[in-house]
């Protein structure tokens, strides 16, 4: 087994680091990157369900917690 040092240690390293992040990047990066993909493949495949008849429990659907509600006007 071979004891790398100095500079072969260093490119050694390197290009272990470069060769990780070359196998990460479609993985994990891209996807963060760029969502757009990924929501026209979720938009195509929920197309056709409703979401109210496959809610569990007859629980109300998710709405957001955070939206502004409209006054009431008399």
């Amino acid at each position: 087994m071979a004891i790398f040092r100095g500079w072969r240690y260093t490119a050694f390293i390197g290009g272990f680091i470069g060769l990780l992040g070359l196998t990460l990047y479609p993985i994990a990066i891209s996807p963060m990157i760029d969502v757009s993909e990924y929501k026209q493949i979720q938009k195509e495949a929920r197309k056709n369900i409703r979401q109210e008849d496959i809610q569990p429990g007859n629980m109300k659907v998710w709405s957001d917690p955070f939206e502004r509600k409209k006054p009431e006007h008399d």
